[in-house]
C-alpha cells in the first residue's frame, strides 16, 4: 500500500525527522490562501502515487502570491502516468546546498532490511543503480539488533565527510528504521535529503510503502488509503476476500493459493501465452466468491480465455463448479473457459459441469495449453474478422 508524500511527512514529523513547513490543498483557491502563510516563494507539488512528477510538470516553483492559484489550477486535475491529481502540497522554499538519497528496503538475498544511501540525491535511485551503482552505499541491518549508531554514522561520514553531519544523518536514519519496523513498511525513503544553507539536514521529499500483509494490525491504514489511485477491480476483489492483481496479458486466471497461482502464470508464459491477472480465491471458496472472481476477470476487455486451476484441499471443487455455473447464468460470458479441478469433491465437480460451456482438463499442463491456444485463436479470429471488414 502506497501513501502520499504529505502523509509520509506527517509520519516523519511524528518521529522527529525534520520536514519543511507545508500545507495540503484540494483546490486552487485553497492553495492560494495557504501560500502566504508559508511565505513566498513556494513550491507546489502534485500529490499522486507515482514517480516522475517533476518531469510531468507536477512540481512548480511559484515566486508571486498572485500566481499560486493559476499554477495550482494547472496541476490539480492533470494526468500523471494514468493517475489524476486531486491534491497539491504547498511547501516553503528552502536554501539547498546539497542533496542525498536515503532509504530502507528488504534485501531478498539476506532476508533482512538494508539501509541505502547515495550522494546522487534528487534522482530516481533505480537510475543511479543502473548508471552508477558504485555511488550507492549499503549496510545490512540485523533485525535482532536494529540499525546501530556506528553503522549509520559510517554511511553519514561517507556521504558528507563531516562528523556533525554524520551524527545528524545517523539520527535521521535510525528514526527511519523505527518507522520502518513500527509501521510495517516494505519501503521507506527520503529523496532528496537536503543539506541546508544553515548546515542542517531536511527531508524534502518522502515515500512510504506499507506491507499489505500487516494490514490486520493497522486499522488506521484504511483512513489514509487513497482508493482513487488503486485499480477499481483490485479494490472490489479485496472487499470480497480475493487477491487480484491486473496484468497485461489475455489469459484470465482463477487459482487457489498464491504458489499455485504463480506456477500457473509461469506455465502460461512457458507455453507462449500471457497471463491477464493474478487471482487467488483463497483456501475456502464459496460459490459467491467464484461469481465475483469471474465478474472481475470478465470486466477486463483484454481477456480472451479464462483458466480455472484449482487444487482442492480446504477448497471444495464442487463449490468452484457451482460458482462457475452461477457466473454463467449471471454474466454474458463470451470467452472460452478451461477448468482443471482436482482434489476435494473433484468428481462431483465434473458432474456439475457436464453439459456446460466449461472445457475440462485432466492435468495442469493440458489446461494451460488449451487456455493459451483458445486465447490465441480468439485473438486471431477477431483480427481476421476485422481484416475481412476492411
Amino acid at each position: 500500500m502506497k501513501i502520499h508524500e504529505y502523509q509520509a511527512k506527517e509520519i516523519f514529523a511524528a518521529f522527529g525527522i525534520p520536514v519543511p513547513r507545508e500545507r495540503v490543498a484540494t483546490n486552487p483557491a485553497e492553495a492560494a490562501m495557504l501560500a502566504p502563510e508559508l511565505g513566498m516563494p513556494v513550491v507546489i507539488k502534485a500529490q499522486v502515487l507515482v514517480g516522475g512528477r517533476g518531469k510531468a510538470g507536477g512540481v512548480k516553483k511559484v515566486v508571486s502570491a498572485d500566481q499560486v492559484e493559476a499554477v495550482a489550477s494547472s496541476i490539480i486535475g492533470m494526468d500523471i502516468k494514468g493517475l489524476r491529481v486531486n491534491k497539491v502540497l504547498v511547501s516553503e522554499c528552502v536554501d539547498i546546498k546539497g542533496e542525498a538519497y536515503v532509504g530502507i528496503i528488504i534485501d531478498r538475498a539476506t532476508r533482512a532490511p538494508v539501509l541505502m544511501a547515495s550522494a546522487a540525491g534528487g534522482v530516481e535511485i533505480e537510475e543511479v543503480a543502473k548508471a552508477t551503482p558504485e555511488k550507492i552505499l549499503k549496510v545490512g541491518i540485523d533485525p535482532a539488533a536494529g540499525l546501530l549508531s556506528f553503522q549509520a554514522r559510517n554511511i553519514g561520514m561517507a556521504l558528507y565527510g563531516d562528523a556533525k553531519l554524520a551524527r545528524e544523518f545517523a539520527g535521521i536514519a535510525q528514526k527511519l528504521y523505527r518507522i520502518f519496523v513500527q509501521k510495517d513498511c516494505s519501503l521507506i525513503e527520503i529523496n532528496p535529503l537536503v543539506k541546508l544553507g544553515s548546515g542542517s539536514l531536511l527531508a524534502l521529499d518522502a515515500k512510504i510503502n506499507f506491507d499489505d500483509n500487516a494490514d490486520f494490525r493497522h486499522k488506521e491504514w484504511e483512513e489514509i488509503r487513497d482508493l482513487s489511485a488503486e485499480e477499481p477491480t483490485e479494490v472490489e476483489a479485496k472487499a470480497a476476500g480475493l487477491t487480484y492483481i491486473k496484468l497485461a496479458g489475455n489469459v484470465g486466471c482463477v487459482v487457489n493459493g498464491a504458489g499455485l497461482a504463480m506456477a500457473t502464470m509461469d506455465l502460461i508464459k512457458r507455453y507462449g501465452g500471457e497471463p491477464a491477472n493474478f487471482l487467488d480465491v483463497g483456501g475456502s471458496s464459496s460459490p459467491e466468491k467464484m461469481v465475483t472472481a469471474m465478474r472481475i476477470i470478465l470486466s477486463d476487455p483484454n481477456v480472451k480465455a479464462i483458466l480455472i486451476n484449482i487444487f482442492g484441499g480446504i477448497t471444495r471443487c464442487d463449490d468452484i463448479a457451482t460458482g462457475l455455473l452461477a457466473a454463467q447464468k449471471q454474466a454474458d460470458i463470451r470467452v472460452p473457459l478451461v477448468a482443471r479441478l482436482t482434489g476435494t469433491n473433484a468428481d462431483k465437480a465434473r458432474e456439475i459441469l457436464k453439459g456446460s460451456v466449461v472445457t475440462s482438463a485432466d492435468s495442469m499442463s493440458d489446461a494451460v495449453k488449451r487456455a493459451v491456444a483458445l486465447a490465441r485463436s480468439n485473438v486471431e479470429g477477431r483480427m481476421s474478422n476485422v481484416g475481412g471488414a476492411k
